[in-house]
């Protein structure tokens, strides 16, 4: 398992390779971490890390996958961006009229191709439904267009990122 945490303006990556118990091997930018770790309490956990005790109390912020540490010092605000946070994202900023292909920031399945080569498209007009993490994404062009390939199927699955069609 693989994150991406924000941390006051500051980007890692952030994986699991190993658990045993409470004994977890992490992997903070590749670099790697053998820590002990317990939830004492609900929302505060106990980590042991080079023989030194780290306690850290863990608040939900005020947006999904936000989160304010405590520590004894100090306190930091901290973003969680998993795959579904990612897909989101890219989902939200995706604007089809400023690249000539249109893709799925994930893996998933083509549910229907509403086009083919040739076709002239309006503003509005959804040209592909995808389904990845269990939703159902329709991608919708935003300017008048004309469909130059059209690269999948209804029923294909695609990588992320992957080319699904190409538009003037």
């Amino acid at each position: 398992m693989s994150l991406e945490i924000n941390i006051d303006g500051s980007s890692s990556v952030v994986k699991l390779i190993t658990q045993d118990g409470n004994n977890y091997k992490i992997s903070v930018n590749d670099e790697d971490y053998d820590v002990d770790l317990v939830e004492v309490e609900k929302g505060v956990y106990s980590i042991l890390y080079n023989n030194k005790s780290y306690n850290v109390e863990l608040t939900p912020g005020n947006k999904p996958k936000t989160y304010t540490i405590n520590t004894l010092y100090n306190s930091y605000d901290i973003g969680i961006l998993d795959a579904e946070a990612k897909y989101m994202k890219n989902r939200k900023s995706d604007d089809l009229d400023d690249d000539s292909t249109i893709s799925s920031p994930m893996p998933g399945k083509v549910v229907r191709v509403l086009v083919k080569k040739g076709d002239s498209v309006k503003a509005g007009e959804t040209v592909i439904i995808i389904s990845a993490m269990k939703m159902e994404s329709e991608y919708k062009i935003k300017k008048d267009r004309k469909i130059i390939e059209v690269l999948v199927n209804d029923g294909d699955t695609i990588d992320g990122n992957q080319p699904l069609i190409i538009i003037e």
